[in-house]
């Protein structure tokens, strides 16, 4: 399917997404991620391309250039190239992301059953690895966490990756390492040497656990993965751009350790605190 604008509409007919089903809530407590296959109805990842590629073009390398997310943190990066969603402010975005953090919930599966907030939404294209890219983002994911880049107390946070086309493995779509949630930090992937990722230094992960298959999705599916499991991803050896939209969600009661924040900015928060409201709103 070749990228192209798509028509809008405002109408999602009877919600933005489906439920999660027991056994899917099952498959991620006990693997760390789940596939949400036909998750996103179809006039909302509609909408939601429409946005990426009016603020991003064509080749998904049309936004503006900035050097740093925060601080000390450099923009360019291999995985992809991320632009923030802005999703809370687009209504019908803002209906999926509130019906995500009520998916979230039921995903955390935790004993006393806490509420989750809002922590991030972006757009995450790979670009094809045979082009020169301005942003960065075509190269190849190395397995990591997402745990270390976020700057919260606790886990249980979790990230919903949305497909806004059908994808194979060609285009870098991702692989996860099953169970990897329950080992707790397994380091930061700046401080490998060069060439190295999680599977290298922790080949248990390989031999002990195993890969799963790249994912292949069809526009509107979902991957589910806690912020502690190890995932990785391919180069996209296609000549067009693998268009995914993020949305990451925290549990209620995260708090902010006081660490430089990659993810975020920290500017009038407290060490030990719960995120904001304003900035970080409750969604189920």
């Amino acid at each position: 399917m070749q990228s192209a604008v798509r028509k809008e509409t405002g109408d999602i007919g009877a919600g933005p997404c489906r439920p999660v089903t027991p056994g899917e809530v099952a498959h991620y407590v006990e693997h760390g991620w789940v596939k949400l296959k036909g998750f996103v109805r179809p006039e909302m990842v509609r909408i939601i391309l429409n946005t990426a590629l009016k603020q991003m073009g064509e080749d998904a390398d049309s936004n503006a250039v900035i050097e740093t997310l925060a601080p000390g943190v450099e923009k360019k990066i291999a995985y992809f190239n991320a632009e923030y969603g802005g999703g809370l402010a687009n209504p019908p975005v803002r209906s999926l992301i509130d019906h995500v953090g009520r998916n979230a919930k039921l995903l955390m599966n935790r004993a006393k059953p806490v509420g989750v907030r809002y922590f991030s939404d972006f757009y995450a294209p790979k670009l094809p690895s045979s082009k020169a890219a301005r942003h960065g983002g075509n190269g190849p994911t190395s397995f990591h966490q997402d745990f270390i880049n976020f700057s919260v107390d606790r886990s249980g946070g979790m990230t919903f990756w949305l497909a806004l086309e059908d994808y194979g493995p060609e285009f870098g779509t991702m692989s996860f390492v099953s169970g990897s949630h329950r080992l707790g930090v397994l380091g930061n992937y700046r401080t490998y040497q060069k060439g190295e990722d999680l599977l290298d230094i922790y080949p248990n992960l390989r031999t002990e656990l195993g890969v799963s298959e790249p994912m292949v999705y069809a526009a509107g599916d979902v991957t589910v993965h806690s912020h502690m499991t190890v995932h990785g991803a391919g180069s996209n050896v296609t000549n067009r751009p693998r268009w995914a939209y993020l949305m990451l969600v925290q549990p209620v009661d995260a708090c902010w350790t006081g660490a430089p924040a990659e993810a975020f900015d920290h500017t009038g928060m407290k060490i030990n605190e719960p995120l904001p409201e304003d900035r970080f709103p409750s969604l189920a």
